[in-house]
Order: structure tokens, then sequence, then C-alpha cells
């Protein structure tokens, strides 16, 4: 598959074969959906926690006698059945929610979502991504240039002060180390912007 490379002033300037292996091949439903579950899943920090019988106040005395009143019998008041009471089976700090999954599956999920981007026509390529200096209506007035109409998930081949602190005020926009690319963030943005740099690493790593 050919795209445009584009400069910084939205003109083509030559055009990039994708490699077909990563951005053209039969995305895979099933992979995808199990790698957005296990880095939702890994994401969570397992810190809800609710009171048990024991942990919470009051109830230290038996609300009524035990027979004779033709009411049920208690001898809490903060058992899980009352009102006020302590939770019976609630979470508990220290859950484990991590999950596995294969490194060639997480890939596999990758190079299905790189490859419904590359189908739909939202990958836009740069021969290289520079601004003169970190000021959000510089990095506003670029993909205006570029005509992104959407939210954008822009991929940075290494640390970059001036693109990371212009994209920062932007709600719609996120910058990414290229070698940190995950499913989440394909499946959050519509866009994905990215110089020839970010590319080959890419290709470096999901082309093994």
């Amino acid at each position: 598959m050919r795209v445009p490379v584009l400069n910084t002033a939205g003109e083509v300037v030559d055009h990039v074969q994708l490699n077909e292996k990563i951005f053209g091949i039969e995305p895979h439903e099933a992979v995808m959906h199990q790698a957005l579950v296990r880095q939702l899943s890994n994401a969570r920090l397992g810190t809800a926690k609710t009171k048990t019988r024991g942990e919470v106040s009051g109830g230290g005395r038996k609300p009524w006698r035990q027979k004779g009143t033709g009411r049920a019998r208690h001898g809490s008041i903060r058992e899980p059945q009352w009102r006020g009471g302590g939770v019976a089976f609630g979470p508990q700090p220290g859950r484990n929610y991590k999950k596995r999954m294969p490194r060639k599956m997480r890939r596999l999920a990758l190079r299905s979502a790189l490859s419904v981007k590359a189908a739909e026509g939202r990958i836009v390529v740069l021969d290289e991504l520079r601004l003169p200096e970190a000021k959000t209506r510089e990095m506003a007035a670029l993909l205006d240039r570029l005509a992104v109409d959407s939210s954008v998930l822009i991929l940075l081949p290494q640390k970059d002060e001036a693109v990371e602190r212009s994209a920062r005020n932007l709600p719609w926009v996120k910058t990414l180390r290229a070698n940190y690319l995950n499913i989440r963030d394909l499946f959050t943005y519509d866009y994905l912007l990215m110089p020839l740099a970010a590319l080959t690493t890419i290709e470096d790593f999901l082309g093994q």
C-alpha cells in the first residue's frame, strides 16, 4: 500500500510503501478485543475496598432480645443485611487484575489495528515533524494544514519537547513514542500521524 508523504505545509513531497505484513493484513477482531481487555485490566490498581461487618462502627450490643418479640433474631445492627452494615463479599485491596498474553498475539493485535487504520485512510505520514517553537497554536495550525479534522495520535521516533508541549493542551491530540504504541490508543484516536522516522521504528519491531 502506497501512501503520500506530506511536509508540514500539507504538500505531497513523496510516497512511501507501507509494509503489507503490518498495514495490510486481515484484521483479527478477537485478538484485538483480547489485547484491549488485557491492557485495560492491567491498568487497574486493585485498590477498591469495602468494610466487612467487623470493620464498620457500631453494633456492639444486641438490638433486641433473642426471643419473645416476634421479630427475627439479630445479634448486631451491622450485619450485612442491615442498612449501614458491613459488606459480605465486597472487594478487598490487593486483588490482582493482571492478564497475560503472548507477545505474538499482542503484535498481531497491533498489526490488525494498524491495518484497519490504513484501510480507512486514517494514517498520515510526514517527511519530518518539527515545530519552530513549543506553542499550542503551532500544533493546531499544523493539524489544520494536514486536514486532520478529528482526534489524532502523534507518534514520535524519540523525545521531542517542542512537539509534546505544543500538543499538551489540545484534548483531541496525544503524543506518544513510537516504541510505546499500544492497542488502547489506536482505538481511542481516529487518525495516526507520524514522521518517516517513527514509521521506521514501527516496522522494525512489528515486522519481525
